[in-house]
Formats: structure tokens, sequence, C-alpha cells
């Protein structure tokens, strides 16, 4: 297949590039800067000069192709917007997909988040669970970005092969630069201990970036229309356990944060309406249907490789 990928040269999207080119696939990535189009020449990608801000671009690049991977997001709105204005800048990305793609059955498949089919079912989320709807009482939350999620899985209904791939909390790697076990890891050094909420008994999973990478490939290759994925390899590890790893790594003690409203933020700052959340999750349907299987360490033994604390 003729593949267009946007975010190609990020954390996952630099594992999915090279995961596709081995099984065949002609990859051409999207581009804003002579770095990135180095980066993804680097990684064996034809390179297609643009920006994600750009739809008559993305919708040329989508009809050129014979399916789209979108992983990139617009970062830099973070600061200002928060996640309310990337996913305002994002739906009409996944609606400008679907004018290229439709009545075609091509198959377009786009980043999620595990947390979007809510962290308070008394059960391990599934596949088969909706993303949320979010209203303005959830702005500012990553519940915010639902209705993206809900715009790709609703492209089905206009012929497009349209899934989410339902990102772990937790993504982890030799390459991971920026995750939120590197964001962890330097608030352990900075405040000298490891935090965790409470008892620490909320629940997050994690995924290795090159297991996530074989999971959009086949939910390219084969993944049915109109469908959630699960890319989770760990499904439910205690918060408290990740940082007790951490703190053997590091030589530091685990501290048990109150949760209250002022002790949470006082050391985990903007991350602390998530990290206090519990977000068990199954792949189940992942693994029968598209026939996933993680295969790369899991994110305590990663922890245990070293690579996440170089000799300083």
């Amino acid at each position: 297949m003729r593949v267009f990928v946007t975010g190609g040269t990020g954390h996952s999207g630099s594992y999915i590039v090279p995961e596709l080119i081995a099984a065949g696939h002609e990859v051409t990535g999207l581009a804003r800067s002579d770095e990135s189009a180095a980066a993804l020449s680097a990684l064996g990608a034809k390179v297609r000069r643009g920006d994600i801000q750009d739809l008559d671009g993305l919708k040329e690049a989508a009809a050129d192709s014979d399916g789209v991977i979108h992983v990139a997001h617009r970062q830099d709105l973070l600061p200002s917007g928060g996640i309310d204005a990337v996913a305002a800048a994002e739906l009409p990305i996944m609606l400008a997909y679907g004018e290229a793609l439709a009545g075609t059955g091509k198959p377009l498949v786009a980043a999620g988040s595990i947390g979007s089919p809510g962290q308070h079912l008394g059960r391990p989320a599934t596949e088969e669970d909706p993303a949320l709807p979010a209203g303005d009482e959830h702005k500012g939350t990553l519940r915010a970005r639902n209705v993206v999620e809900t715009a790709v899985v609703g492209l089905a209904e206009r012929g497009v092969r349209s899934s989410v791939v339902r990102f772990a909390n937790i993504a982890h790697s030799t390459t991971d630069r920026a995750g939120f076990l590197v964001q962890l890891i330097a608030l352990a050094k900075e405040k000298g201990f490891v935090g965790y909420p409470g008892d620490g008994t909320n629940r997050w999973n994690a995924v290795h970036a090159r297991d996530v990478a074989s999971l959009f490939r086949l939910a390219l290759e084969k993944g049915p229309a109109g469908k959630y994925w699960h890319a989770v390899a760990d499904g439910a590890i205690p918060l408290r356990e990740i940082a007790e790893a951490i703190g053997s790594r590091l030589g530091l003690p685990a501290v048990s944060i109150p949760a209250d409203e002022l002790m949470v933020p006082g050391y985990f700052g903007s991350l602390a309406n998530i990290v206090t959340q519990s977000y068990p999750a199954s792949n189940l349907i992942t693994r029968q249907t598209l026939g996933w299987e993680p295969t790369q360490p899991s994110l305590l033994a990663d922890l245990d490789n070293g690579h996440y604390f170089p000799a300083s």
C-alpha cells in the first residue's frame, strides 16, 4: 500500500514508519521542516513537504494514497489553549480526510487515548466502549479530545475504513524523550523523592512504542471500519509500583502524596488530574481481531534496562 503518515518523526511515528516499510508498504511522510524531512528520509520514507494546518494539502495527500495514518498533533497550541485548542484544530483535519476518502473503503487510522471511554466503569475498559461525549464541564481535560475520536469512528458511515488506536497512558522505548514516564522521572529528581497519590493503588497501563507501531500496521492492513483498538500491553499497573521502580533506579524514596486538593497539585502540578485516576484496560478484542501480540519489554522491565536513567 501507499501510505500517507503524519507525525512520522515523533516518538511513535518514528517506529510506525519503519514498521510499515519492513512490511512492504511505501510510506510518504509529512514534513514541515528540513530537519523532519531528513529524519523521514533516514527512516526510508518519501517526503511530502507541508503542514497539518493545510487542509487542502492533507486532502490531496490522502486522495493520492491507499491509506492514512495520523499521529500528529498541534502540540504548539498546548501552552496557550490547552487540550481544547488541540482538539479544535484536529477535528477539521479528520473531516478533511473524510472528504478525501469517502466512499473509497480506504483505511484511516488515527491516534486516540485509552482514557476516552472513562475511568469509572467498574471494570477494565474494552474496545467496545465508545469515547464519552465531552461538554463544557470537560474543558481543559483529556476528555475534550474525545470529539476527534468520535469523528474518526463516524467516518465509517461515509465509506472510510476508519479506526482509532487508543494509546496507553505510558508509551515507552529507548527513544522516549518527553512522555509521561520522562516527566515522572524529572519530577522525582526535582523534588528529591518519587511521589504517588494516596495509597498508589490506582491502576495505569503501558505499552512499548514498537508494539504500538505493529498495531497501527495491523489496523491499516485489516482492521474493520468504525472500531477502537487498544494499544495496551500492561493493562493495570499500580502507580505505586511505577514510583517504586523509578525510585529504585534513582536511589530515591517513593512517598505517598496525600490525595487532597492542595498536596497532589503541589507535587504533580498540571499532571494532578491525570495521576489520581485509574485506567485499567483490556486488549482482548484487539488481539483476537487483529492478531496483535505485544512482544517488547514490559514497562517495569524497560525501567530495569536503565536507558531512562543515563549515567550523569
